[in-house]
């Protein structure tokens, strides 16, 4: 069955049915896949727990229907192209039959290792195709799989690896990123340092650097799938199993286990995929993200996979060994579909159109931008520059705990508007409300984005603290699903996303949390307290800013900055390395002690014109000596 929206009149009917039926609507889209047993029931809601279950009872594996459901019309048709980061090495081209086959050898390396069904694996490997082969594999023996992205440091690494108790970590001798060589085993070993429930570490081979192996624990890749079939048994799975849990910052400090199932997850991944990009057979898509994010799963791994397409891996980065590496890969590969970020986007947009003179690019049909809203100057650019102004570009709103895309134009289906995500897809209810909840009908209104009613892929849980769950996600507005960003709809009720209204910062499109990058600030022993918002960045979106009070104990100011950073990049990673850092002598506050971001924001952002009445806080004196210091 087609579940493809082919019209603007067809997208109409469709949401209309969806929201008058959505448990109709969803069972017949459901019903395409290849299930071992039938659900009894399409959906239980109850939002006081908040609990969902979609498909209940449902009994299925997911990559059944990434493998057996295709192989006899797919077997020789190209799963994964996959790019190396050095342009001269040679690429891989593999089948979907190889694909099952290296998935199945590697199922049963693990379950030889003594991985079984709900047990966590971390896997923290650079982009290439083993990586997706883990993730498969733990998906084909019920494993849980949580992808720590491999930039990430190895105290960030510890602390998912005991948040979710992993019995295993997945990882590579080392990592080619641009002209870096990233000694990874070494930060895995230095993880490991910090936690106990490790019981086995495989490392694949590819950078060739010397590692320690720690014997009884540490297996080379290449050893253990040696002497394994290439077939495997299917584990039969519930609906509602664990497919994997991906840690995303919060406006606390610990990260948050965001879980998703399979058969919610599985049926909206594909269901997104397919409509979002207008995906043909033997188009070839691309989408530069990284597994160790959302986007990476949904839109590199299952989305194209579960649509028997043909999906780019990128290990590289878009600059190296020069400014037109993206283009030149898509006209290598004939891309069809190009899913980006803002980020890279503008970036590149910086260096000119120069890099761009030796491509075509005459094989996109679709561009895509992901991760924040996209400005309309770099919207524009994209458009005209890399779609040469005939490719539809979908602006696609979503977030790691909604799994899949929620709100995005359909390519060539939805008329496009600049820098406007525009319109939801079937089966999503967005409302805008007001700060007491009040819902903003008609057009041409301002306020905080939520959703009304389940979705198949929506997180189910916050990993060991359903309590965590409610509070953040469902506590502000009871019974909805509140997403953190502010959103505007226009007069032609089309959804513009503003960002972030709570603590949290958008930085290169990944989401950090004040207080994660303030608790690693405040680590150094000379900052006494910390404050940190985001900032307008004209390549990253937004920017940090750490305000700081330090003693500086005859370290001068710059050693002392240059000392904080690094602080940042060793606890959590480069992403979250402050831009700026502004020695202050105090923080404004409120007179219960809350600091009052608001006025940290605004100067950071260089808008002092109205800081509202200063003179209730706790210290108004302070706010004119951080005017005066302001380094941005």
């Amino acid at each position: 069955m087609n579940h493809k929206i082919q019209s603007l009149s067809g997208y109409i009917n469709e949401y209309q049915e969806s929201v008058d039926q959505p448990e109709k609507f969803w069972n017949g889209i459901a019903e395409s896949f290849h299930w071992q047993k039938p659900w009894d029931n399409v959906l239980s809601w109850e939002s006081e727990g908040p609990n969902v279950k979609w498909f209940e009872n449902g009994k299925l594996n997911l990559t059944e229907n990434i493998f057996e459901r295709y192989l006899f019309t797919h077997a020789n048709k190209t799963a994964i192209l996959w790019e190396p980061n050095d342009p001269n090495e040679e690429g891989r081209k593999i089948s979907y039959l190889e694909l099952y086959e290296m998935t199945c050898q590697f199922s049963n390396a693990m379950t030889s290792q003594g991985v079984m069904k709900g047990d966590r694996v971390v896997i923290y490997m650079p982009m290439i195709p083993e990586a997706a082969v883990a993730m498969l594999a733990c998906a084909r023996i019920g494993a849980v799989h949580s992808v720590v992205f491999a930039g990430f440091s190895s105290s960030a690494l510890a602390d998912r690896i005991n948040d979710c108790e992993a019995k295993m970590v997945l990882t590579s001798d080392g990592n080619f990123r641009g002209s870096k060589n990233i000694p990874v085993k070494a930060l895995v070993d230095e993880a490991l340092e910090k936690t106990t429930c490790v019981e086995k570490v495989i490392v694949c081979k590819r950078t060739k650097i010397k590692v320690t192996m720690v014997e009884g624990r540490d297996v080379w890749w290449h050893d253990v799938i040696k002497n394994e079939a290439i077939e495997h048994k299917a584990t039969v799975l519930d609906s509602e199993d664990l497919l994997f849990i991906l840690y995303t910052s919060g406006s606390t400090g610990k990260p948050k286990g965001v879980v998703h199932s399979t058969g919610g997850y599985m049926v909206y991944t594909y269901y997104s995929f397919l409509n979002v990009f207008q995906y043909k057979q033997n188009d070839v898509f691309w989408c530069t993200a990284d597994i160790g994010w959302i986007t990476g799963h949904s839109y590199i791994i299952y989305g194209p996979l579960l649509a028997g397409g043909t999906t780019v891996m990128f290990e590289g980065i878009p600059t190296f060994p020069h400014p037109g590496r993206f283009w030149e890969i898509i006209d290598k590969y004939k891309v069809n579909q190009f899913y980006t970020a803002p980020t890279a986007i503008r970036a590149l947009q910086a260096k000119g159109l120069e890099p761009l003179e030796p491509y075509k690019l005459d094989s996109l049909k679709v561009i895509g931008s992901v991760g924040e809203p996209i400005n309309e100057e770099a919207w524009h650019w994209y458009h005209d520059n890399i779609g040469k102004g005939n490719c539809p570009l979908v602006d696609t709103w979503w977030q790691t705990e909604t799994g899949g895309i929620m709100i995005s134009p359909l390519a060539g289906i939805t008329p496009n508007k600049p820098a406007h995500a525009s319109l939801p897809l079937p089966g999503i209810q967005p409302i805008i409300v007001d700060a007491e909840g009040n819902e903003l009908k008609g057009n041409n209104v301002e306020g905080n984005l939520c959703i009304k009613f389940p979705w198949p892929s929506m997180i189910r849980t916050t990993y060991g603290d359903h309590k965590r769950f409610k509070e953040t996600y469902f506590t502000t507005y009871p019974g909805m699903y509140f997403t953190g960003d502010g959103v505007k709809r226009d007069h032609d009720g089309y959804l513009r996303i503003l960002g972030r209204v709570d603590d949290v910062m958008n930085v290169s499109g990944h989401r950090m949390g004040t207080a994660e990058v303030e608790n690693a600030i405040n680590e150094h022993p000379n900052v006494i307290e910390s404050a940190v918002v985001g900032f307008p960045h004209e390549i990253k979106g937004q920017g940090i800013y750490a305000y700081v009070i330090c003693d500086l104990k005859g370290l001068s100011g710059e050693a002392l900055i240059d000392e904080i950073k690094n602080t940042v990049r060793k606890i959590i990673g480069p992403i979250a390395k402050p831009d700026v850092v502004q020695i202050v002598s105090g923080l404004p506050k409120t007179r219960s002690g809350k600091i009052m971001r608001r006025i940290l924001r605004k100067v950071a952002s260089k808008d002092i014109s109205n800081l509202g009445d200063t003179s209730t806080l706790l210290n108004p004196e302070v706010v004119d000596q951080i005017i005066k210091g302001a380094k941005n």
